[in-house]
């Protein structure tokens, strides 16, 4: 009798680490969506059509075992994610800096208000937002490798050139440069990371991504502290010494991703690295491993430009726009507390030196919660109600900045409140891979990454204008406002997930009412792309 008459084909396997492998190779083919010889015809149609990339690594029919997969990943973390990392230190680097210099009287050096600082930190962000589509444009067309470089070392001289502030004009004119360069660099990141790693990869990734925000401050802080010994050598303060140095310190990162950037899994091999990353094996296996988590990932070539209908078709996706407005609303409340941290620590009396210890601690704790909030979304595949505990764990904090009676005057028990507020579990890992998943398509992820950065930053100009000059030095007014902003963002959380079960349900139920035939014909000549193909469902 034959295996395909009924015997069990591991059956005569001695060896425990053959039945492994024969279990994991099963697993692995159980999740090929390209098993059915329809889908695959489609998608190699539609892969050929788009000239993806990666098109002649497709293979519906390669088997690998879970040990090379993770042997694979493991790789990629070190060579990808880890890259990442380092490239996002340079932007928070560059942009956090400012935090740094503000507990080296650098406002009264200047002679700067308060108010001033938050328009200059608005006009930052503002410029931050308003690059962030154009940039994605300009990355799908010339492709993250080429142009995340050119924005780091664009930055980096810039940042560099605030050692030379002079007043309110040139604070201003910097910070808007800064904003405009540093604009559409995560969305262009993650846009990178996306072509290496799957669905339920990228959270994780995207957490050690965001991790390197909470390093990045604790070495900055680190780095303040030495920097700020140079004050008065050779007549420059020591907040403009930081931004020169730190400024040359980005720029060199930026040089490094020229070589340090391949364009895709199949474009590891250059001049400069003749071996390449992969095998032919270990190609055709990150390739297709990605494309059976997601078969829309090869619906463009990544150097294919995104036409003004795709934008128009991306920027009007509805489906959406409810992780869009928990962009907008969620990191409201922790913004300007977050702003006004090294300023509140010196009123506080504490020194400089210690004010740039002392804001290590919540960065630390983030670290920690970060990590956890992250893990714990995607080992119970749950979103929205797992993100939401960043502003439950805000909420009694906040309470508390309103109405204890010591807060601003009880100096360990103030810095201790805020070590706990602000070492709430960030949540933006999960929201960017929501927006990312959701979007069901390379043309839409393009875009939704950048319109989903866009309303964080516009969250973040309602934010940096909240605490005003005449509402210090305890903000109750500002603080009162964050509370209700806070309340809003909880009950946000729920409509989102309510929305997406809506939407699934009536996908579902139109699914299942069609016959085989009619499946088959569905995926074979439906116009429908992306997240609104019937059999495509949304996370949450």
């Amino acid at each position: 009798m034959s295996p395909k008459e009924g015997f069990d084909v591991t059956a005569d396997i001695k060896n425990p680490s053959e039945v492994d492998e024969a279990s994991d190779r099963s697993s692995i083919d159980s999740k090929n969506p390209f098993k059915d010889p329809n889908v695959a015809d489609y998608y190699r149609n539609l892969y050929e059509n788009a000239k993806y990339e990666s098109r002649e690594a497709f293979d519906p029919e390669i088997e690998w075992t879970a040990a090379e997969e993770k042997r694979l990943v493991r790789r990629l973390d070190l060579r990808v994610c880890l890259f990442a990392c380092v490239a996002f230190f340079a932007l928070q680097l560059d942009r956090g800096n400012i935090s740094q210099a503000l507990s080296d009287n650098m406002l009264d050096d200047l002679g700067l208000t308060t108010n001033e600082y938050n328009y200059g930190q608005s006009l930052f962000r503002l410029s931050f937002m308003a690059a962030e589509v154009p940039s994605q444009l300009i990355s799908k067309k010339l492709g993250p490798d080429r142009w995340i470089p050119i924005q780091m070392m664009s930055w980096s001289i810039v940042a560099a050139a605030q050692a030379a502030l002079s007043g309110r004009a040139s604070f201003y004119v910097c910070r808007c440069l800064i904003g405009a360069l540093e604009g559409g660099f995560i969305p262009d990141l993650v846009l990178w990371l996306s072509y290496f790693y799957t669905s339920t990869e990228l959270p994780i990734r995207l957490s050690f991504f965001w991790t390197a925000l909470n390093l990045t401050t604790i070495i900055a802080s680190l780095l303040a502290f030495g920097i700020f010994h140079l004050d008065n050598a050779h007549g420059l303060a020591g907040w403009r010494w930081l931004f020169l140095i730190e400024g040359i310190l980005t720029f060199a990162i930026g040089v490094s991703a020229v070589f340090l950037m391949p364009a895709s899994a199949v474009q590891t091999k250059t001049w400069f690295r003749p071996k390449g990353w992969f095998t032919d094996r270990e190609v055709k296996i990150v390739v297709n491993r990605v494309l059976r988590d997601d078969p829309t990932k090869g619906d463009m070539h990544n150097r294919q430009a995104v036409t003004p209908k795709l934008l128009w078709a991306a920027l009007t996706d509805y489906d959406l726009w409810p992780i869009y407005t928990l962009g907008l609303v969620v990191f409201i409340p922790q913004t300007p507390v977050t702003n006004y941290l090294s300023l509140t620590l010196r009123q506080l009396g504490f020194s400089t030196f210690n004010t740039n210890l002392l804001t290590i601690v919540p960065n630390a704790v983030t670290i920690i919660t970060l990590l956890s909030l992250t893990w714990l979304s995607e080992k119970v595949k749950e979103r929205s109600f797992i993100a939401a505990i960043q502003n439950i764990w805000l909420l009694p904090c906040l309470i508390a900045l309103r109405w204890w009676p010591g807060s601003g005057t009880d100096v360990w028990g103030t810095y201790a409140l805020l070590v706990v507020l602000l070492g709430y579990p960030y949540c933006h890992a999960i929201l960017v891979a929501w927006t990312s998943r959701n979007a069901g398509s390379v043309r839409t992820r393009t875009i939704s990454a950048a319109v989903y950065n866009m309303t964080v930053q516009a969250g973040g100009v309602i934010g940096a204008n909240i605490y005003r000059q005449d509402d210090k030095p305890l903000y109750h007014r500002g603080n009162m406002q964050i509370v209700a902003v806070n309340c809003l963002a909880i009950a946000l959380y729920a409509l989102a997930k309510a929305y997406y079960v809506y939407r699934n349900k009536q996908r579902e139920q139109k699914w299942t009412s069609m016959s085989q035939e009619q499946r088959d014909d569905y995926i074979q000549n439906t116009t429908d792309q992306g997240n609104k193909r019937l059999d495509f469902r949304f996370a949450h």
